[in-house]
């Protein structure tokens, strides 16, 4: 027999409240609360550097579903503050979940979650009301005492948390006699965007996200990559001003999601704080230099200001989203660099954007010659 379950509870900031069950640690998380819609590829959900500082709501009904694998990941440690979910699955059906449930995994890494929740209902209210922080906790019953706990929470809106989650030490990856060398600048780079750096013949140095162009030139790279990452964009100016300095070496650059906002703002674009964001496996995005859509991994909060890129003369729009209009992609005129909003290495994810890291060798390639 099942053993009873600890209660938990839910707080928003909007002062909704929502009971249900406990599992992973005990204790209280606190965050900005946000979904995914995707179905599957939690591991790599949580994993993920750019979601550092959130709750996340896993939409779909099931999770836990497949257990734990040491190679699901794409970093050390899961990054998501708490867990939301409607049903966990304590039975897991993958003979290579060689980590087991979990249930057990949350644990592992303080990881405080709460399933019974009515998740697709919360999902339509946070569409409706917006990003918002919010509270989990397991230990403390009183609502008035939670309320006062979740007011001090900062806003992600102006939190730079980049610098908290990059490498603090350089490190390279892929044959170091390889013909191309990237220089990557680490806000939390996701690891399968490396693979698909190395795996296309590239020797790549990843960098922690403060170093000096100085420091990346030595590397004597035959290109730049600005990563992904979590928090606010407008709140990193030195990394703004380092994209720029980037950027006068007339290398090919490529960013993806805040590496994108950052080359945005480095060609003074305004970015914002989204309503909701987007985040799942699903999203479709237009090509408009090609006509092709793509279906499209996207986990981001913030985006690029559409009129001032659509007004900037030297930049041009090359993705759109096709549910919103927002900005999925831009490149820049006079100098080889260009970024995408989503996440083209695709984990999880369908991988029809992964053309992208062909084209940034081509880049190379073609300077080179």
């Amino acid at each position: 027999m099942t053993p009873t379950k600890q209660a938990a509870i839910l707080l928003l900031a909007d002062g909704h409240v929502f009971h249900g069950q406990s599992f992973g640690k005990t204790g209280t998380a606190t965050g900005e609360i946000c979904f995914n819609t995707g179905m599957t590829g939690y591991q790599e959900v949580f994993t993920d550097p750019s979601y550092t500082g959130q709750i996340l709501i896993m939409n779909n009904v099931h999770v836990g579903n497949y257990g734990v694998r040491k190679a699901d990941v794409e970093s050390g440690s899961i990054k998501i503050r708490g867990l939301i979910a409607r049903n966990l699955e304590e039975q897991f059906s993958r003979l290579m979940a060689d980590e087991g449930d979990l249930d057990a995994y949350l644990k592992a890494n303080n990881i405080v979650a709460i399933e019974g929740i009515d998740t697709r209902a919360l999902v339509a209210h946070i569409r409706t009301k917006g990003a918002m922080n919010c509270i989990i906790s397991t230990e403390i019953p009183d609502i008035e005492l939670l309320k006062t706990e979740l007011a001090k929470v900062p806003d992600m809106d102006g939190l730079e948390l980049a610098s908290t989650v990059s490498t603090q030490e350089e490190y390279e990856l892929g044959d170091t006699h390889a013909p191309i060398k990237v220089a990557v600048l680490d806000f939390g780079v996701k690891q399968h965007i490396l693979q698909c750096l190395v795996s296309r013949g590239a020797h790549v140095r990843v960098h922690p996200a403060k170093t000096p162009v100085s420091r990346l030139k030595e590397f004597n790279p035959d290109g730049y990559f600005i990563s992904n990452g979590p928090g606010d964009p407008a709140a990193m100016p030195y990394a703004v001003t380092t994209v720029k300095e980037i950027l006068q070496e007339n290398k090919p650059v490529f960013g993806i999601c805040l590496g994108h906002q950052l080359l945005a703002l480095a060609n003074d674009i305004p970015t914002f704080k989204m309503h909701h964001g987007h985040r799942g496996l699903n999203h479709p995005v237009k090509n408009i230099i090609t006509g092709q859509c793509e279906i499209t991994t996207q986990n981001h909060g913030f985006g690029v200001d559409p009129e001032a890129v659509r007004k900037h003369p030297n930049v041009e729009v090359t993705h759109v989203n096709l549910n919103d209009d927002s900005i999925e992609g831009i490149r820049l005129k006079d100098r080889p660099a260009f970024s995408v909003q989503y996440h083209p290495e695709s984990t999880p994810g369908p991988h029809d954007s992964r053309y992208l890291f062909d084209r940034f060798l081509e880049m190379i390639k073609d300077q080179m010659n």
